[in-house]
């Protein structure tokens, strides 16, 4: 063997040892280990480092201060981290739609790593009554439980169950689908009785941050199990004994340096949004990057409004605006290009009877979708609903729903429920602009969204739900979150002073979805970074996500190509492309194979295929009002972008 492989083995022994501790209880276990013959047996049995002399290994010790690295804690526990049981394929839990998740607490250490990690793959429920019978009473209708015993790492520490916690997991395991993810030596197992009737048996080794963000890696599939035990802890867990899992093509959790990121320069990211916040730009935000299926950079800033109430964090959701047009409705178009619904040339009148007899039956599919048709850029439906002093006219407004007033609009207020024939008749009869030339249009998905509903006889948010959010785990992504979601973590988007007359919080923005009961093929969507950043991986995976195929590589490929570059237009079908000249989107910097959108009320997604780059920004910079635009005019949104960029550097090792 190898010196530099007996360093890196012996590293992975001592990692074992002392990560994650404190300096001071370091050094006790450090002053353990030496004068532990028994320990050093194990390490010099398993690694055969007998022949090392003093001063190697010596030199090997010192150099244990590189497994303080994130980047080196997540290769080791990557693979470290044992399955040693999996019946009926329990692991990973996949077909979320289907899934009801709940988790149990064992042990004194803090588990909050690990669960915060599994919510951001799907909803999880947190139980805690010690009272058996009453705690399976609240577990009736859960498909999966998962149980975590969180145990101190420090060395003396005895991380053994008691018989309470035995108890528990043999009843819970006993009526219960059960993984049990234990955060402690493989030998804690010896005091476990019986783990019989356990489904999921995972052995995660230590209780630090990074040991349990990637414990909930394994148990959606965003990793593999790897992990071999080194000794036998049981009858059913000899030797050598690890189980292989599969993985799931999700997205995961990694330092910059796993993938080839430099994370000094991928820090500037948060200078740049502390100056947009203290430039009054925007109260907060949420900023995501992920490369090569790892999320590298998740962080939120600021507050939901200037009065600093409450802080962003990461679980709050914005008002994504036109990102809702490739969230939401795109997919479910290109499911439905997939099945040969529809093609690049389907004119318009094919798509939608109403348009037959209009002076648009004859646009096509592609130019549609390529805002390539001589739309007009949008229309003010609301004006013609409201007096000179912007308020509602009782002919299409009440205070109260009822069968004729039955569109929400905000908080008491409800719009009449035939206006949505009128709002698609006001798209029909509206003239076409006089040149064909590039122009966008929210026109082109309110009339998408006309399509979706018709061709599949379901409402945009349920079809949205079925086909992509429910599966993929997409738990924060929703219309109308308004009684779905607690308000304090809806972000605001704007003191309306000009139609609604109130603060909008979790009523879209837009006015045009808005007058649909927030629900528009362009706007009306709600989410977070790590939802949105799911759909983009999805996008950048060409429909795989979860170990589904949504839909084929060649309609990804179709929908990713820009028609019209000849013509001065750079939009592809549906998504946005960089500029082609020296104005647009991106920071100039991103390949022409990327593709993305942004939103009015601040938002932006972008994925490059050429650099495997996910990049997410949200933020609510119409709040209190949309009129200053500060936030585009100096280039918050691409700056970061150009940050990000620079950040790369695939002279970095990379696992992936």
């Amino acid at each position: 063997m190898k010196n530099t492989d007996i360093r890196i083995l012996f590293l992975y022994v001592l990692f074992f040892f002392v990560a994650g501790c404190s300096t001071t209880k370091r050094n006790k276990q450090e002053a353990t280990m030496s004068k532990n013959p028994q320990t050093t047996k194990v390490v010099t049995d398993e690694f055969q480092i007998q022949n090392l002399s003093a001063d190697e290994l010596n030199q090997l010790y010192e150099d244990f201060n590189i497994v303080k690295t994130a980047a080196l804690q997540y290769e080791l526990y990557e693979k470290a981290i044992k399955v040693l049981k999996n019946s009926n394929s329990v692991l990973p839990i996949k077909n979320l739609e289907n899934q009801k998740i709940a988790y149990v607490k064992l042990g004194d250490a803090s588990n909050d790593s690990f669960l915060e990690t599994l919510r951001k793959y799907a909803e999880v429920t947190e139980f805690s009554d010690a009272d058996l019978n009453s705690l399976q009473a609240k577990l009736k209708g859960f498909s999966t439980v998962i149980i975590g015993y969180h145990k101190s790492d420090a060395l003396w520490k005895n991380q053994t169950f008691s018989k309470e916690e035995s108890d528990k997991i043999t009843f819970l395991a006993q009526n219960n689908q059960v993984i049990l993810d234990v955060f402690a030596s493989p030998y804690t197992l010896l005091s476990l009785p019986d783990f019989s009737a356990v489904k999921g048996l995972i052995v995660s080794y230590q209780n630090a941050d990074i040991a349990q963000i990637v414990s909930a890696e394994l148990i959606f599939g965003a990793i593999v199990s790897k992990g071999k035990l080194t000794r036998t802890t049981s009858a059913d867990t000899k030797e050598n004994f690890g189980l292989t899992t599969e993985k799931l093509n999700v997205l995961g959790f990694a330092a910059p340096e796993n993938v080839g990121m430099n994370p000094s320069i991928l820090s500037r990211i948060d200078g740049i949004a502390e100056r947009a916040i203290n430039e009054r730009m925007t109260p907060g935000m949420q900023i995501l990057v992920a490369r090569k299926g790892k999320v590298i950079y998740q962080k939120a800033f600021g507050y939901h409004t200037y009065e600093k109430e409450i802080k962003v964090s990461n679980s709050d959701i914005y008002d994504l605006a036109s990102l809702s047009k490739i969230i939401g409705t795109l997919p479910n178009v290109m499911i439905a290009y997939d099945e040969k619904k529809l093609n690049m040339q389907t004119p318009l009148d094919s798509m939608l009877p109403i348009f037959k007899n209009s002076n648009k039956k004859d646009i096509t599919f592609k130019e549609l979708l390529s805002h390539y048709a001589r739309l007009q850029a949008w229309y003010p439906f609301y004006k013609k609903t409201i007096d000179k002093k912007g308020n509602p006219l009782e002919k299409y407004y009440s205070k109260v729903s009822n069968e004729n007033f039955a569109v929400k609009i905000a908080d008491d207020l409800f719009l009449r429920t035939d206006y949505q024939d009128t709002i698609l008749k006001i798209i029909v009869d509206s003239k076409l602009l006089p040149k064909k030339e590039y122009k966008y249009s929210d026109f082109t998905f309110m009339i998408l969204k006309a399509y979706l509903e018709n061709v599949t006889s379901k409402k945009l948010d349920v079809l949205a739900a079925e086909n992509f959010f429910q599966p993929m785990g997409l738990n924060n992504t929703m219309y109308n979150p308004i009684g779905k979601k607690d308000k304090n973590h809806i972000v605001p988007t704007e003191v309306d002073t000009y139609f609604r007359h109130q603060t909008v919080q979790g009523y879209v923005h837009d006015l045009s979805a808005a007058m649909q009961g927030g629900i528009g093929g362009h706007a009306g969507l709600f989410s977070n970074s790590m939802d949105v950043a799911k759909m983009m991986q999805l996008y950048l995976q060409k429909g795989n996500y979860g170990g589904k195929q949504y839909f084929s590589e060649k309609t990804f490929n179709d929908f990713n190509n820009c028609y019209y570059c000849s013509q001065g237009n750079r939009r592809g079908l549906g998504f946005d492309k960089p500029q082609l000249g020296d104005s647009g989107p991106t920071c100039g910097c991103a390949s022409m194979t990327s593709f993305g959108h942004t939103g009015f009320t601040g938002t932006m997604a972008w994925a490059d295929p050429d650099k495997e780059i996910v990049y997410i920004f949200l933020s609510n910079r119409t709040y209190p009002n949309e009129s200053a635009n500060k936030l585009s005019k100096e280039n918050i949104r691409e700056d970061i972008q150009s940050v990000i960029y620079e950040a790369i550097n695939d002279s970095v090792k990379s696992d992936n």
